[in-house]
């Protein structure tokens, strides 16, 4: 929390404008979520903040890694490493869900290579159980880490351009037929397992 000097002056900590900067994301979405608005809403001049953040970038960097530390626990039975994957996938998918333009922020974060390593490893972890060697864990957490930040982004995009009327009504998440509408929780789910099957079958004509 923000705290004062001796003169009175008060301080924001690096997690109070980490803080700060999640809460205008989710609110306002990401184009609102500009350094002289962080900076106004914090009551401080723009130049305050890069004491804590060299640049934007950075300071997104950070937003994204509070976001993916936000993932429940996933909980699996020991060994059982397909329901382990499974289970982390959801976890990570509804954290990135969980705030507006969640998965934009992290997969700009990922691109730059500024941080949310934690997407990937917790995905390894869980992949580790499965007895494959560390490349294969290496290339088939990143594989599914796009799956799912791909995934979360285009569910957060068809959500927003939704809300806005700006999407067909045969795709609207509106549609009065729930025949016609895209199942996408359930193309997330079968995506996972498509990913989990056909790592299993890889590892079998090694």
């Amino acid at each position: 929390m923000p705290r004062s000097d001796s003169s009175g002056y008060v301080r924001n900590s690096r997690d109070d404008v980490v803080s700060a900067a999640l809460g205008i994301l989710d609110q306002q979405g990401l184009p609102d979520l500009t350094m002289r608005h962080l900076a106004t809403s914090l009551g401080v001049a723009p130049s305050a903040l890069y004491w804590h953040f060299p640049n934007k970038q950075s300071l997104l960097a950070a937003v994204s890694d509070r976001i993916i530390a936000g993932a429940r626990s996933a909980q699996a039975a020991p060994g059982d490493w397909r329901s382990a994957v499974r289970a982390e996938a959801a976890a990570l998918h509804d954290a990135l869900l969980a705030f507006k333009d969640g998965a934009e922020v992290v997969s700009s974060t990922l691109a730059l290579g500024l941080g949310a390593e934690d997407l990937q490893r917790r995905l390894a972890v869980a992949l580790g159980d499965g007895g494959f060697d560390d490349r294969t864990v290496a290339l088939a957490a990143e594989t599914m880490v796009h799956f799912v930040v791909g995934h979360a982004f285009h569910r957060q995009q068809r959500m927003q351009a939704d809300s806005l009327g700006a999407v067909a009504e045969r795709h609207s998440l509106d549609h009065e037929n729930p025949t016609d509408q895209p199942h996408e929780p359930q193309a997330f789910d079968f995506g996972i397992a498509l990913l989990v099957d056909g790592l299993e079958a890889h590892a079998r004509t090694r």
